[in-house]
């Protein structure tokens, strides 16, 4: 609905409105007469004729208020509304993908351009955008009302970009849709681990994206990272909900045809040319997804790989996921070193994962009372149910370990 109206407004708030008041009129309308038999269509029709009607009374007060001080030019006042044969949405095929890529203008910084994207049109609640991007919900709040005032300010409209101009905001996009699928894979709050629908939206706007984008390698490597965990997805908890790590997940029922194409697509993305961001991270998604158990994972590839995301995409939470690698290979002393030292780094500061993973290499090395400590750290950071029970049953583990010896 948002993505039908903002074609008409090239206003996002404008856009916002209408779609509020579309299900204000539902409210009324459907107690009356009943809800109709196509509900979105009724509601995206409502809310475009509501901002038509919107930008007619804005085109005629500007057309009006200049007559209180002189009389009209010969070529009259007024002009057509926005988005009319000149729009070039046809570029785009999807509505959603079309209005992600609007947004991500490139007038804004890119963090602002996600946070945006992510909150207005993807429905992301302010709170998992801040936890994307490990700050508080109300430092989010005020960057995105921010975001909104330069919009505002500027005057920039929300204009389709031309196909010459999609490469520009690829990565911004990219961005998106992955952050978007992140939310979705684990659930930052609520009682399962994964939201199914944020997930599934995040995975086909990345098909579409590869469809209309088959030249750039980022795009493949997005889409066989998104696929290679959809592949394992049903494994990652059992029939009561409870999380299973990736050593107790029933690999035969993994997707093999889904893990294959993931795999075609990393391997014509790595033959292209110099691997991005998500190629890389699809790389490595791909090495667990086709080990045949988690014994046979190649680690030291894995290690590997994560050296080179490390220096493609230098991010904290990068390093942390390596030293996972390295303990696997080097052995859990080696990458508590990094882990501790991830730790004076202020970016990971309520990050649930980097307690978690620091109890996992304590309770490796028999030191339970300190592990016990750390998944305590780690609990009181999530809001997920599944994980506050896996961290929960971690912690009774730990308590009941015996000393290591003198």
């Amino acid at each position: 609905m948002l993505a039908a109206t903002v074609r008409v407004t090239r206003d996002m708030d404008t856009a916002e409105e209408a779609v509020q008041e579309a299900y204000v009129q539902a409210l009324t309308s459907w107690a009356a007469d009943g809800v109709p038999d196509r509900p979105g269509a009724w509601l995206t029709t409502v809310a475009r004729r509501t901002a038509l009607n919107v930008l007619r009374r804005q085109r005629t007060l500007r057309a009006k208020l200049p007559l209180l001080l002189e009389p009209p030019d010969d070529d009259g006042v007024g002009s057509g509304v926005a988005g009319g044969a000149g729009d070039d949405g046809a570029a785009i095929p999807d509505d959603r993908l079309r209005l992600i890529f609007t947004c991500c203008h490139p007038a804004l910084a890119e963090e602002a351009r996600v946070a945006l994207t992510l909150r207005l049109v993807c429905g992301v609640p302010t709170a998992d955008v801040a936890h994307a991007f490990l700050v508080s919900e109300t430092t989010m709040a005020a960057r995105i009302t921010r975001a909104k005032k330069k919009i505002a300010t500027a005057r920039i409209r929300y204009a389709v970009p031309s196909p010459a101009e999609l490469p520009a905001r690829l990565h911004t996009v990219l961005t998106v849709i992955h952050l978007l699928h992140a939310t979705g894979h684990t659930a930052h709050s609520g009682s399962g681990l994964v939201r199914d629908e944020l997930a599934d939206r995040a995975l086909d706007l990345a098909r579409v994206l590869r469809l209309l984008l088959p030249a750039e390698r980022e795009t493949a490597g997005l889409l066989a990272l998104l696929l290679a965990h959809h592949a394992r997805r049903a494994t990652r908890t059992d029939d009561t909900g409870r999380l299973l790590r990736m050593d107790e997940q029933d690999r035969s029922a993994w997707d093999r045809v889904i893990i294959d194409e993931a795999d075609r697509l990393v391997v014509d993305a790595l033959t292209a040319g110099p691997p991005g961001r998500f190629t890389l991270q699809a790389a490595i998604a791909a090495l667990h997804a086709q080990a045949s158990s988690y014994a046979e994972t190649d680690w030291p590839q894995i290690r590997t790989l994560y050296d080179t995301l490390l220096r493609v995409w230098p991010s904290p939470v990068v390093a942390l996921n390596r030293a996972v690698a390295v303990s696997m290979v080097d052995g859990p002393a080696a990458a508590l070193a990094e882990v501790e030292a991830l730790e004076r780094d202020t970016r990971l500061d309520g990050y649930r994962y980097l307690p978690a993973t620091k109890a996992d290499l304590l309770s490796r090395l028999g030191r339970h009372a300190e592990a016990a400590d750390a998944y305590r750290a780690a609990l009181a950071l999530t809001g997920n149910l599944a994980e506050q029970e896996f961290l929960a049953d971690r912690i009774t583990r730990s308590d009941a370990a015996p000393a290591p010896p003198p």
